[in-house]
């Protein structure tokens, strides 16, 4: 099936023919579906703060946050072409969507609004306006979301990266330094480098803090092989293989690399402004305590298990009430202890009021326990689905990790994926039809063997961009502040 040319290009993307036949096996015979058993809810595997328990959390993370090395980390990587997908339907066939409807009589609202005038003129029509924004102009049809202006202060006016700046300021700061990560598309690195270098001093001053900014790209090794609809590897034109980015679960290793005790994880685009910003400090803040103190108590049992003859029923008894993993009747101290040295992440989940993404649900593993998991619709089977459907909360992505076993060593976080979780889906190459592969989610199947806690946070917590007129919601308006 392969040439020595296509072993010679397979090596020098940085896999190997045992990765790739494994790609082509998984499109050959799919993935299976995932285990659900049920939808998590509050008193059924999402927890929720109280005022007393809400403040013990916020308060155990600020006693420890300048003793930890505290990293956010934010998935910034790929062009916001979807964001503007109506605009280029306009641009391109004069197909006027509610969307650009929206856009066109709300222009002024926008941050960008007076950057899309001085470029367009005063008296520019509907569609060279609209052509400004996504091809022209602003070009924001090639530009990632954390480089395109979502707020506007007055005069001041902020891209999404700037307002990870100001976000991590206020909950991830130790001893005076915000470590921020981002993972970045080659092609986009120099941008996000250039604006950052020059806005970071104004938030500096502002705020009081260091910044220490590092970036990271998905790795071509993570691709996977692009297959035509009847299996067989796609062939450019040139007869080379198409290899593919894999998704963001490619982004585990990125993760995996960080020096870090602690570490935030929110995507670019969910992010409001000032005067709105408060519930998300908080809660960021409380997720983090939370997990430091299942951490100690995890650590502290591992250690009891060092003791010939501890005793489990207490050890047992946290991990199914507090790390909510259910265990077998016939559990022992290998299998307590191979359930507690595992990565951790505490993850918030909003009330489910229609917004798009996965849900927090049981899923019963392969090794008789039942543990909580991110599952996305295309992971459940169509029996199922009824399920997803009635889930009464879904996820924001807001994660607090710790990747840090109780040695203080970095867990290899590869060894926690499952493989099985990743998913094919239906693409296109210069007009031809193929199939691809991504890899298990980031905070889906690649986190799918860490101990995870969900917690019910407001849904102020939760403003994401997925269409460009959502930065004409209030939570957006920054002016309204």
């Amino acid at each position: 099936m392969f040439t020595k040319e296509d072993l010679a290009q397979i090596e020098a993307h940085g896999a190997t023919l045992a990765e790739v036949e494994t790609q082509l096996k998984n499109f050959r015979e799919g993935f299976p579906p995932l285990a659900v058993v049920r939808a998590a809810s509050c008193g059924d595997g999402i927890r929720r703060l109280d005022g007393e328990r809400l403040e013990r959390a916020v308060a155990r993370y600020e006693r420890a946050a300048d003793g930890l090395k505290v990293v956010k980390f934010v998935p910034a990587s790929g062009a916001a072409t979807r964001m503007f997908k109506d605009l280029f339907e306009f641009v391109r066939e004069g197909r006027r969507s509610p969307v650009v409807e929206e856009l066109l009589a709300r222009r002024t609202q926008f941050a960008f609004w007076p950057e899309l005038e001085r470029l367009a003129g005063a008296g520019a029509d509907e569609r060279t306006l609209v052509s400004d924004i996504v091809t022209e102009g602003l070009c924001y049809g090639e530009t990632p979301k954390g480089l395109v202006a979502f707020h506007r202060y007055g005069e001041e006016v902020r891209k999404a990266v700037e307002e990870h700046l100001v976000e991590g300021a206020q909950y991830a700061a130790s001893r005076g330094e915000v470590a921020i990560h981002f993972t970045v598309s080659p092609e986009h690195r120099e941008r996000f480098e250039a604006l950052l270098a020059e806005r970071i001093p104004r938030y500096e001053a502002r705020y009081g803090v260091k910044y220490r900014i590092s970036f990271s790209e998905q790795r071509a090794a993570t691709d996977t092989l692009a297959v035509n609809p009847d299996c067989t590897p796609f062939r450019r034109d040139d007869g080379r293989l198409l290899f593919r980015p894999a998704g963001h679960g490619a982004l585990i290793g990125n993760l995996g690399e960080l020096d870090a005790d602690l570490i935030f994880v929110k995507n670019i685009d969910n992010v409001t402004t000032d005067c709105r910003r408060g519930p998300t400090v908080l809660y960021k803040k409380a997720l983090a305590g939370l997990l430091l103190e299942l951490q100690e108590r995890m650590f502290e049992y591992l250690m009891a298990l060092e003791v010939p003859g501890a005793e489990l029923e207490p050890i047992a008894a946290f991990i199914e009430r507090e790390l909510c993993v259910k265990l077998p009747a016939d559990y022992n101290t290998a299998l307590l202890r191979s359930v507690l040295d595992r990565p951790i992440r505490v993850c918030g989940m909003v009330r489910n009021e229609g917004e798009p993404g996965g849900g927090p649900f049981w899923v019963a593993s392969g090794d008789g326990l039942e543990t909580l998991q991110i599952a996305e619709s295309n992971q459940i089977a169509p029996e199922k689905r009824e399920l997803m459907r009635a889930a009464t909360h879904f996820n924001p992505v807001d994660l607090v990790c710790g990747i840090r076993t109780s040695k203080g060593e970095r867990f290899d976080l590869r060894r926690y994926v499952d493989p099985a979780t990743g998913f094919i889906s239906r693409k296109s190459s210069g007009g031809r039809e193929l199939l691809a592969q991504e890899l298990p989610g980031l905070w889906n199947g690649a986190m799918a063997r860490w101990n995870t806690v969900f917690v019910e946070v407001p849904a102020e917590t939760f403003s994401p961009v997925k269409v460009v007129t959502d930065l004409l919601r209030p939570e957006h308006q920054g002016d309204a502040c």
